[in-house]
């Protein structure tokens, strides 16, 4: 009986043995695995999440500008758009009669 006894403690611990082996190998796949993976990942060029963060306030920053540039250049044409009008039609009639009374012809007042 002593033998059998023997037997099955050394069949308990080859199962043991091989149980822990089996576990630490699943660990070292787990690791390689993770390992790989962030090479990986690491070869595709992401960006972190701070520098995600930091340029996506940079663009609504730039946003926020190129909206108030567009206010002020519409406010700028729109008030173009109403001066010119009123300073065309003298400018015109005045050098027709500029030269009128100097006895110029009207290519000789234009190339000034």
């Amino acid at each position: 009986m002593q033998s059998e006894n023997k037997i099955f403690a050394d069949f308990a611990k080859f199962i043991n043995g091989a149980a822990g082996t089996v576990a630490g190998m699943g660990r070292e796949a787990g690791e390689s695995a993770r390992e790989n993976m962030r090479e990986w990942i690491a070869g595709m060029d992401f960006v972190s999440r701070e520098e995600f963060d930091a340029v996506k306030d940079m663009a609504a920053k730039a946003r926020e500008e190129a909206d108030d540039l567009k206010k002020r250049v519409d406010a700028l044409e729109a008030a173009a758009a109403k001066k010119p009008a009123a300073k065309r039609a003298p400018r015109k009639a005045a050098s027709k009669s500029a030269g009128k009374s100097s006895g110029k012809s009207e290519s000789s007042g234009k190339a000034g």
